[in-house]
């Protein structure tokens, strides 16, 4: 029984782990988008009330794919509820999805000086 309860939880994570992917490339694009229309706008040098409407919708968007991650992250947690109640403790499933190395590269962000304005 332990196999077979690791197996599947070994399926429920990799599932987890791929839904968590989508969604944060789901968010990386619809914040994207909301980001470039505004520059669009400029770029055809338009009227800054031309496409708010659109611009709210796509806001409400990033807002709803935030609001699906955060719901995704407690399901996260609540399933390590799961597995330690099922008596599999803690086990790693991280090894089904290849982690982005973490960033290596120095930031162009910069302190300024307090005063500087």
């Amino acid at each position: 029984m332990p196999r077979l309860r690791r197996e599947v939880a070994a399926r429920v994570a990799e599932t987890l782990y791929e839904t968590e992917e989508a969604l944060d490339a789901a968010l990386t694009k619809a914040t994207g988008f909301l980001g470039m229309m505004p520059v669009a706008r400029q770029d055809a040098r338009l009227s800054a009330c031309t496409g708010q409407e659109a611009i709210e919708r796509a806001a409400a968007a990033v807002a709803a794919i935030t609001q699906a991650r955060r719901e995704l992250v407690a399901a996260h947690k609540a399933l390590f509820e799961v597995q330690k109640s099922i008596g599999l403790g803690e086990v790693a499933f991280g090894s089904f999805i290849d982690k982005p190395e973490w960033p290596t590269q120095k930031s162009m962000l910069r302190v300024v000086e307090k005063d500087a304005a």
